[in-house]
């Protein structure tokens, strides 16, 4: 197989290029628009009605690309489970609100539980099936026995990144674009660092299904990847950080999925603090950057290179160490 995974690349892109210009017309048949919440951006009012759950073409166009190259990678299949499994979560979550025509799906707490069953899960996969123990890649210090306290990290890393792509899902192409540079990041770290005879599949049908939704999602989007989307984004970030033993470079490589949650955790807790202050204009931050007078478009780049950035700093991380 070796460097044949590369085509797992092509078949994510030419699954979601053909799957989504048919997906669209029948989102719309079946009515299952977007719901804009009312005290989001005005100028995203105009969205409302947009298909949405666009994130079921990436997810299967990365299965796709994935599954022929399982082979190839005893990683993939996990990546792929818990991708499709936290999918699951959005989908519910984007029915329900398509059904209930309001801008909130599954309750919570209903949210919540689920992420915590699927995380518990991916944890001890990680830990026992794949025989990573309680050792972890520390950025610029090597591998590292962390003991119990391996358990809490994973625990807030994969529910941190799944919550965080979640939350940057809400500009025109952000998240796809932000998700590419992570991909690339750990398709080029699996070659350099981690001693694979070819470049990741799962990452590469990734790359090839986010570029082929990127083609509809782009500003002006034609359609949404949702909840279904973003949660599968967010998941197989984690998951591929899992596998590879380096779930705290998400400080880093995945820094705005960081920004983006931390934002909404001070905005509501100043809030509530203060009885109605703001430390922004709007949370998640992207918002915030959007009402001081940048364009969606504008914010995207600069997001996606800010990422750029943090993933250089992740092989940094890993190149550098005693």
């Amino acid at each position: 197989m070796n460097w044949l995974t590369l085509i797992a690349l092509g078949i994510g892109f030419v699954v979601g290029v053909i799957l989504i210009p048919v997906f669209i017309p029948v989102l719309k048949k079946l009515k299952f628009g977007q719901q804009v919440r009312e005290e989001g951006p005005e100028a995203h009012l105009k969205k409302s009605g947009i298909p949405t759950m666009g994130g079921i073409c990436i997810l299967i166009a990365m299965l796709i690309g994935t599954a022929v190259f399982i082979p190839a990678s005893k990683e993939a299949l996990p990546v792929m489970i818990f991708t499709f499994l936290f999918s699951l979560i959005g989908f519910l979550d984007d029915y329900l609100k398509i059904k209930k025509k309001q801008s909130e799906g599954l309750k919570a707490w209903q949210k919540f539980l689920l992420q915590i069953i699927f995380t518990v899960a991916l944890i001890l996969y990680c830990s026992l099936m794949l025989g990573h123990g309680m050792a972890t890649i520390v950025p610029f210090l090597g591998e590292r026995n962390l003991n119990g306290f391996w358990y809490v990290i994973m625990f807030f890393a994969i529910m941190g990144c799944v919550n965080g792509a979640n939350f940057t899902d809400g500009l025109d192409g952000l998240a796809s674009s932000v998700t590419i540079v992570i991909a690339l990041f750990f398709t080029v770290t699996s070659v350099l660092f981690f001693g694979r005879k070819a470049p990741d599949p799962a990452s590469l049908a990734m790359i090839g299904a986010l570029a082929a939704f990127l083609i509809f999602n782009h500003y002006p989007a034609k359609i949404f990847m949702g909840d279904t989307g973003s949660l599968a984004l967010g998941a197989f970030v984690a998951c591929e950080a899992m596998v590879f033993k380096i779930p705290i470079f998400l400080i880093f490589i995945a820094f705005i999925y960081l920004l983006e949650i931390i934002s909404v955790i001070l905005q509501v807790g100043y809030f509530k603090l203060t009885h109605g202050k703001r430390i922004f204009r709007m949370a998640p931050i992207h918002h915030h950057f959007e009402l001081g007078g940048m364009s969606e478009v504008r914010v995207v780049i600069a997001f996606t290179i800010v990422t750029v950035a943090g993933c250089l700093v992740g092989i940094a991380g890993l190149l550098i160490h005693p």
